[in-house]
């Protein structure tokens, strides 16, 4: 029993399956084959969560690794595996402090796990990598779905570039794109609740309301 308060996982898993099927139905509209989208090494590789914890969140479980230093390591590990210099190669302990700006023993005792990491060591290893805020420390579930919204801002770039091009000679389409509705639509369907999409779908009925076309 939670007497009214929300329990965070389950926030998580609720907003999980939700860009979960928006992903799915957006993969749907354009063609594009769910494995591609759900890819799970890709999504490992944006989010920085393990392959088979990715692939149990998006089952359904409520899974992840609870600790923050653990999951810094998993992370920071993820990222000399898979950010890799020019030549291919990984970048050394001295490379990284230099980048990050901390001494070598720092950057040691941080990747061999033997001190805890700051937000501002996070911070300077996130800028070193290049790598968006949040990627080192971000719980399991929360960076997967920062991964699969970026991947739904794409499909919906991709959709919005599909219709402009259908658009074509069509009055009312253009008026649309005139007024920015599609851009509207994007972000839209970045709201929390579905009571907020309503809320844009309501003022969306009444602009076409005011713009049908004539009757033939």
């Amino acid at each position: 029993m939670t007497d009214g308060f929300e329990v965070p996982g389950a926030t998580a898993t609720v907003l999980l399956q939700a860009v979960v099927t928006r992903v799915s139905d957006l993969a749907h509209r354009l063609g594009v084959q769910l494995s591609e989208v759900f890819d799970i090494q890709r999504l490992s590789a944006g989010s920085g969560v393990p392959e088979p914890v990715v692939k149990a969140l998006l089952s359904g479980r409520h899974t992840g690794e609870p600790d923050l230093q653990a999951r810094f390591l998993q992370r920071l590990d993820l990222l000399r595996r898979t950010r890799l210099k020019p030549n291919g190669r990984r970048y050394t302990q001295q490379e990284i402090a230099d980048g990050a700006g901390m001494s070598r023993q720092q950057a040691g005792a941080l990747i061999n796990g033997d001190r805890r990491p700051t937000m501002e060591h996070c911070d300077a290893i996130q800028r070193f990598f290049r790598v968006h805020a949040g990627f080192l420390t971000a719980e399991d579930s929360e960076a997967l779905v920062s991964a699969l919204q970026r991947s739904e801002q794409e499909l919906l770039q991709r959709l919005a570039d599909r219709e402009r091009a259908a658009a074509a000679a069509d009055p009312l389409e253009r008026l649309l794109l005139d007024h920015g509705v599609r851009g509207i639509a994007w972000r839209a369907a970045q709201l929390p609740t579905d009571q907020h999409r309503d809320k844009v779908a309501e003022w969306l009925d009444m602009l076409l309301e005011s713009v049908k076309r004539p009757e033939s």
